[in-house]
């Protein structure tokens, strides 16, 4: 059993020392075929059968460049503020893992395609803190081990491992900031709003689909600590494939609780890679980190160099949509939202569900209200992001659509998308199978008020002598009777018609 780590108090943390953050995030493209092959770019699938001798590396095959990849690149360097390689090259990164089926990666090493970027992350306050980018650059994915036994999924204690080449040559970006200092208590949640702002901006590109639960979008986080009177970066962590956006939050706190009391007995960090873990938020060691040394880059002799034209490169720049932070201001303009009106929805991550819902047809405020509020709080129920929800903006459209036609109560619409994520179909597919659409039919709601004021007959008296406040208990009888598919506006006007005749 791996021995519990000491930890200090992360008040105490801040207080001694003044953290040091990197962050990689490695994002796959959502091209058609692989980044040197002709295989299928899809998630899942049967284990193996989306390969070829190129992604599995086989003597006599020859990869060839992705075109659309490289564009993908050159994009999101664009979006990144990044200057574009006047011309790059690929190299082999040279390691053993069996789910690198060539021994070596693909990938680029002293010659990115872009570099000396930044973007800007807006924290929950509404601060704005600088990231500055060293480099995006495009490689392959490895394949994907699978370890059978054992009681943690990985490597050790496992019986056996199965090896799955599908995922095998998918394209990477690689995203890889400059030392991210001067964030004091804060860094943990700048390396959430960094990997959070990317995310929106590569989904607002729509060269990948971010998905960090599939793997399409992680993050290696890494940390290291320096004495307030130090002048030189402590040694550091790297916590590997970080795949939410939580997770990412909770790993830097982790580490720097974790280092800061090592460091404080006397001890010194260890340059590693570690693993997160998403049950109780703690790291375990994994391997040493190897330097850039270690890998033996050397340039791909079968890929000639890339060198894009600056005609276009420019081409490409015109092709950029609107970038969110921008959007995000003409939508605040447009709504009329408050600064903290705009925070809540920032807070939550609900601006583009938002705007999306409103496009199929709602209006900012039942937009907002679904969102903020009622999603909001099942998505933090099932510990999810609000974007990863089984439920569309167009669904929420139609569930707002259903309560403005009358069709639905606002508690029917609860239990409407309560059946939309929980699989059952569209919100109107959930209304026919639960039979919950509103009893409108005056005749069926008359029945139900008589029996309900026959129940009550003080209640009827009450009406009559005019405390007319006193409809509200046959109103809830009715509700109660028609398990809440009446319009209780109309029930308590039919309550009011019954007691006056």
């Amino acid at each position: 059993m791996t021995a519990v780590a000491e930890l200090m108090d992360y008040a105490e943390v801040v207080e001694r020392f003044d953290p040091v953050l990197g962050l990689e995030v490695h994002v796959e493209l959502s091209t058609n075929t692989k980044m040197f092959c002709g295989c299928l770019n899809e998630f899942g699938g049967e284990p193996n059968t989306k390969t070829c001798p190129t992604c599995l590396g086989l003597p006599g095959s020859l990869p060839v460049v992705n075109g659309k990849a490289v564009e993908g690149a050159i994009r999101i360097g664009l979006a990144l503020n990044c200057e574009i390689a006047e011309w790059c090259r690929f190299a082999r990164k040279n390691y053993f893992y069996p789910d690198m089926p060539k021994n070596f990666q693909t990938s680029q090493y002293d010659e990115p395609i872009a570099f000396n970027g930044y973007l800007d992350v807006t924290l929950d306050d509404g601060e704005v803190v600088r990231v500055e980018i060293e480099r995006a650059h495009m490689e392959e994915d490895t394949g994907k081990s699978l370890h059978i036994g054992g009681a943690t999924g990985r490597i050790h204690g496992a019986e056996h491992s199965l090896l799955d080449y599908n995922r095998a040559g998918v394209p990477l970006i690689e995203i890889v900031t400059k030392p991210i200092e001067g964030t004091g208590a804060r860094a943990p949640e700048v390396a959430r709003a960094y990997v959070t702002a990317l995310r929106d901006l590569l989904r607002a590109l729509d060269v990948s689909d971010v998905r960090m639960d599939q793997g399409s979008l992680r993050c290696d986080a890494n940390v290291s600590l320096m004495a307030k009177d130090a002048t030189e970066f402590g040694t550091r962590t790297e916590t590997k494939n970080v795949n939410s956006l939580r997770s990412v939050e909770r790993a830097v706190r982790y580490e720097m609780t974790r280092q800061a009391a090592i460091l404080a007995g006397g001890g010194s960090i260890r340059q590693e890679t570690r693993h997160f873990q998403e049950a109780d938020g703690t790291t375990s060691s994994g391997r040493a980190k190897e330097t850039a040394e270690d890998y033996r880059y050397f340039p791909e002799p079968d890929l000639v160099p890339i060198a894009p034209s600056r005609e276009w490169v420019e081409e490409l720049r015109a092709t950029l949509p609107e970038m969110p932070g921008e959007r995000r201001k003409r939508i605040q303009d447009e709504w009329k939202l408050s600064d903290e009106a705009l925070r809540d929805l920032l807070n939550v991550g609900a601006v583009d569900l938002v705007a999306a819902t409103v496009e199929s047809g709602a209006t900012p405020d039942e937009a907002r209200g679904w969102w903020v509020n009622t999603l909001a709080q099942e998505a933090n129920a099932r510990e999810v992001e609000l974007a990863d929800l089984p439920i569309t903006p167009a669904q929420v459209a139609e569930v707002i659509a259903l309560v403005s036609s009358g069709e639905l109560t606002n508690k029917l619409a609860k239990e409407v998308a309560q059946g939309v994520l929980a699989g059952e179909g569209s919100p109107r597919e959930v209304v026919e199978k639960r039979g919950l659409k509103v009893v409108s039919d005056d005749s069926a709601l008359l029945t139900a008020v008589d029996e309900a004021l026959a129940a009550q007959p003080d209640i009827a008296d009450k009406i009559r002598g005019g405390k007319v406040a006193a409809a509200g208990a046959i109103v809830g009888a009715v509700m109660k009777a028609t398990k809440g598919q009446a319009d209780a506006k109309r029930v308590r006007e039919l309550v009011i018609e019954r007691v006056g005749s």
